[in-house]
């Protein structure tokens, strides 16, 4: 139990933990100044998300997430959202696809050879399906949050940083709200992929207490640091390299490959749910490696737009949109009783 538990954790996180998340230009895009309490109340409101859509993913075994959609959003806004998802997860996996190369010209490597590395190694992986990516997340996560935090840590402790000084300054308390909403889909994409495969309910509240936590701690320390080099932000496309610009060169190229592994995580994790979806479209099953190289490649030319651009564009946009699925699973224990 505990290890499928852990499983499933690692594989929210590597769906959460994206090029967004780490290089902190997703967090400072929602966060910034006087959002403690919303970090905190972001990682309740995500921890009983997950927990609400894994619980009907298990309930139906489902093995997409079209089933889970049609009771979260109801059966009259099913097709318009499910639209929405295959779209979201097309961008945003586009985006960590981007991402890919912005990071690769830390070891000056030009943008486009960056992005083709990415894409081939999505379609290898897949060759094995789904239990290749969660093999990949179980062995990678561990070492993605643990080299994130200790980055944090000695920043915090080279700057003499006090992470509860403006405590008392909370008026951002609302932007967990779009932030939470802004990771729904994936969730729901990603956990609708799982359902025939979770074993009980035990393994869902370790999964759920576990991701929640996890992603608190690390969200208020990381924007904590972030708020100190707030003047330097403009100058980076990813806000990490600020941080680690007094760091040595080898901690530099090190967070710069963890930072490659959790662009590749949720790109690996978009594409399960487009794949997982896809094939419920065809007549006749096809191998997901077919799915994710034929995706690659109407992805690429879409790329150059830039990592920071497509960021601040598109995930504050998705935010809004998605608030009505965040408040179908706020409220779900209201309108289960009610059917």
């Amino acid at each position: 139990m505990w290890r499928r538990g852990l499983q499933w954790t690692a594989l929210i996180l590597g769906a959460t933990i994206g090029a967004g998340y780490v290089s902190g230009r997703e967090l400072w895009q929602f966060f910034g100044h006087e959002s403690g309490l919303a970090i905190v109340l972001f990682s309740f409101l995500f921890s009983f998300c997950c927990y609400v859509i894994m619980a009907i993913s298990y309930q139906m075994k489902s093995e997409n997430y079209l089933p889970v959609l049609e009771i979260i959003a109801g059966k009259k806004l099913t097709k318009a959202f499910d639209g929405l998802i295959l779209l979201y997860l097309f961008t945003t996996t586009m985006i960590m696809i981007a991402g890919s190369g912005a990071t690769g010209q830390v070891f000056h490597l030009p943008y486009p050879v960056g992005i083709g590395i990415t894409g081939i190694v999505l379609v290898l992986l897949f060759i094995k399906g789904i239990n290749g990516l969660l093999t990949f997340n179980e062995l990678i996560l561990p070492i993605l949050i643990g080299g994130l935090l200790y980055v944090l840590a000695m920043y915090v402790s080279n700057q003499n940083l006090q992470l509860f000084a403006y405590w008392h300054e909370q008026r951002n308390w609302f932007s967990a709200f779009p932030f939470t909403a802004l990771n729904i889909l994936p969730l729901i994409a990603i956990l609708g992929a799982i359902g025939n495969k979770v074993k009980g309910r035990g393994e869902i509240i370790i999964c759920c207490i576990g991701t929640g936590v996890c992603l608190g701690i690390v969200s208020y320390i990381y924007n904590s640091s972030l708020i100190q080099i707030a003047d330097e932000i403009i100058l980076y496309e990813i806000p990490l390299f600020a941080i680690l610009k007094e760091f040595p060169l080898g901690m530099i190229l090190f967070m710069s490959i963890l930072l490659w592994l959790a662009i590749f995580t949720t790109a690996a994790a978009g594409m399960l749910g487009i794949a997982t979806r896809v094939q419920s479209f065809l007549k006749e099953e096809k191998p997901m490696y077919l799915i994710v190289l034929i995706s690659v490649l109407l992805m690429l030319p879409l790329t150059g737009f830039g990592f920071a651009n497509l960021v601040n564009f598109l995930y504050p946009l998705y935010g809004i949109l998605n608030l009505y699925i965040l408040a179908r699973l706020l409220t779900y224990p209201l309108w289960k009783k009610t059917k």
